[in-house]
């Protein structure tokens, strides 16, 4: 079983809360199952207890930030309280009550919607406000997770300072588009391996998950090829999560929130991607919306992203185009994203 907290004894005294000195600010390093909506949620908080707090929602949706944000956002905890949510489905959440094997009939059983996420994302949300004592909170969506930003935006707005969303994801239904734009591409470079496997999968749409997963796979490749990557750094595991365990319930995880969000005929199981279209359900908020868009973005492309964007309705929005920047993060997206956070008005 995992221990519900993986954190420093000295900790305990003060429910996760320390202060070394009578004028040192209190600090909060807590990481614990907390329970959400009847499941327990891996969630971590981190940071000084005066600033403000920060909620991610990671992408994937599978894919949790969690074992990496002791890399990516230490330096960040004097200015803020960051928060990581492994979502229903995803890293320890998932491992929790995972099974041995994920099998047809487990994820038949197990169906995840977006509608179940998004009161988990607000259940979690009024949860922190209270354990730390806060008004409100700055929200924060990368892909998969802008949906659920949007929603519990548009929903809660009472809950939330501003919403920045990463990579916005507005109608991702369909996978045409992609398969034309990189079949063009492999055919222009030559690239041959790509181009057997794109022959291979055929058009879409697609009756199994797998092959919507080979065609992003491909996408992904040549979004490297034009953008400035991530440090490799980045992604190196934090200790507590580098562990046979965690590293297999993460994979199984993955491939279960993958076929839970593209949908699988043969398996019988409903995409939940069918049932977004953001722009004809979100576009009014009571609170401040930022959109980070790298412009080598072709998963959720400049295109679709700017034009939600000029539809939003909104106290005050902008949009940062970043040149170089595909889907994922780079150092130009966490420091727009620093910016951003740093001058919203708390």
């Amino acid at each position: 079983m995992l221990s519900l907290f993986i954190i420093p004894l000295a900790v305990f005294a003060e429910g996760g809360i320390v202060k070394n000195g009578p004028d040192s600010p209190k600090v909060i390093n807590e990481e614990k199952f907390i329970l959400v909506n009847g499941i327990e949620q891996w969630v971590t908080i981190h940071g000084e207890m005066s600033k403000p707090v920060i909620l991610f929602l990671h992408g994937g949706p599978g894919s949790p930030i969690s074992p990496y944000s002791a890399t990516l956002y230490k330096g960040w905890e004097k200015e803020f309280i960051i928060v990581q949510w492994d979502q229903r489905g995803a890293g320890k959440t998932f491992a929790r009550t995972a099974p041995e094997e994920l099998t047809p009939e487990y994820l038949k059983a197990n169906p995840l919607t977006v509608e179940q996420m998004v009161a988990d994302g607000i259940e979690l949300a009024e949860y922190l406000l209270k354990r730390l004592e806060k008004k409100k909170i700055i929200l924060f969506g990368t892909s998969w997770g802008s949906v659920l930003g949007v929603k519990m935006a548009a929903k809660r707005p009472e809950l939330f300072y501003a919403y920045v969303g990463h990579s916005q994801v507005t109608d991702p239904a369909g996978d045409l588009t992609l398969y034309n734009k990189v079949y063009l591409l492999a055919e222009k470079n030559k690239d041959t391996a790509s181009a057997a496997v794109l022959n291979a999968i055929g058009i879409p749409p697609y009756d199994e998950a797998k092959n919507v997963g080979k065609l992003f796979r491909i996408v992904k490749k040549y979004e490297r090829l034009n953008s400035v990557p991530a440090p490799d750094s980045w992604f190196v595991l934090s200790p507590p999560y580098d562990n046979t365990k965690d590293n297999q319930s993460r994979s199984d995880a993955d491939d279960y929130s993958f076929v839970n969000y593209v949908g699988d005929k043969k398996l019988g199981i409903m995409p939940m991607r069918a049932m977004m279209n953001l722009p004809e359900e979100h576009v009014t908020f009571k609170i401040p919306v930022y959109l980070i868009q790298g412009s080598e973005d072709m998963l959720t492309p400049k295109e679709s992203t700017k034009k939600y964007f000029d539809s939003i309705k909104a106290p005050a929005k902008k949009y940062y185009l970043l040149p170089k920047t595909a889907h994922g993060f780079n150092s130009s997206v966490l420091d727009t994203l620093y910016k951003i956070c740093r001058a919203i008005k708390v």
